[in-house]
């Protein structure tokens, strides 16, 4: 169990520094053009589609430092659970508060519940896990099947104003498929030791999942920040701020203390409290046609706090929770 109390803020802070510099480095390359536009969408499907999955089945399958959970529902649970009450309880303060920071339409406050409802649970957290606590890795990537289940039925009935068939698209994306099919191997597979060379190629594969995702993420943020309008923006950026990095993350743990059982299941809450708000909402409020100028403002006031609010909340929720 690693240690994280104040003598660990600059390894902590490090490591969440780095994350961020690989996010701005895609925002660069993206200016001298070395990633394209006409590139992202065949980079995210190579990421989606492949590198991904190779990360996931690395992970359950052929990584010796990771354990399986006793009980794998408990993770999907929790992220499905957590993930959507955080959207209604999101959507409820934008209702209620949303015309007092400047959302007056319907349209920005689904906006604003979506991307301040789900937090970012895939290229920071993954790294920070790894290196903080690999023994939760496998908790964590089942965790984040019920946040996808999540985004993917009351996100997007949120910002379409329909319940239909989105959730279906969760259970059929390569990742999910990925994860599923790694755990059935692995609880009830035989024991079987592939090739050397399939191991070594899933693994490099995997390896490129993150940076890429990460480089990724900065060349498509850096493309939005000049189509939004800044003006007048402070208050919804201070209440997504508010609302994403203290409001929810003190729930959170609150809920994670008293339910989660494991200490390993109380590591993955920890990590997802303490994160900022989730970068591929704007993807969904581009296609569905909403509110860009609202989903920008609370996506990057809350990723630049991250920098400080993360490694805060890793050591105070170390010490809440005890792990």
């Amino acid at each position: 169990m690693v240690d994280l109390q104040l003598n660990n803020f600059w390894p902590i802070l490090g490591n969440v520094l780095a994350v961020f510099l690989i996010i701005a480095l895609g925002a660069l390359v993206r200016k001298i053009g070395w990633i394209t536009r006409d590139a992202d969408k065949s980079l995210a499907k190579l990421t989606t589609n492949v590198l991904l999955p190779a990360y996931f089945v690395q992970k359950i399958l052929f990584s010796g430092q990771v354990e399986m959970p006793l009980a794998v529902w408990t993770p999907p649970f929790f992220g499905l659970m957590t993930t959507g009450t955080c959207l209604f309880l999101a959507f409820a303060i934008a209702r209620i508060a949303g015309p007092w920071f400047g959302l007056r339409t319907g349209n920005s406050q689904r906006v604003f519940a979506l991307c301040v409802g789900i937090c970012n649970y895939g290229f920071i957290p993954l790294p920070l896990a790894e290196h903080f606590y690999p023994e939760s890795l496998v908790d964590l990537i089942l965790h984040n099947v019920g946040v996808n289940l999540a985004l993917w039925s009351v996100g997007v009935a949120l910002i379409s104003g329909s319940f239909q068939d989105g959730w279906k698209k969760a259970l059929v994306t390569p990742p999910f498929l990925s994860v599923l099919a790694a755990i059935l191997f692995r609880l009830y597979g035989p024991q079987y030791t592939p090739p050397l060379a399939i191991e070594s190629a899933i693994t490099s594969l995997g390896h490129c999942a993150i940076p890429l995702g990460l480089l990724l993420s900065g060349a498509i943020s850096v493309d939005f920040l000049s189509e939004t309008n800044w003006k007048g923006s402070w208050r919804i950026m201070l209440a997504a701020v508010l609302l994403r990095q203290l409001i929810f993350p003190i729930l959170m743990l609150a809920a994670a203390l008293s339910l989660c059982e494991s200490e390993s299941m109380l590591k993955v809450m920890l990590l997802q409290a303490a994160m900022p708000a989730a970068i591929f909402p704007i993807v969904l409020v581009k296609l569905y046609d909403q509110d860009l100028d609202t989903a920008l403002r609370v996506i990057i006031a809350s990723s630049l706090s991250g920098v400080v609010t993360i490694p805060a909340w890793l050591i105070l929720g170390a010490w809440w929770l005890q792990v």
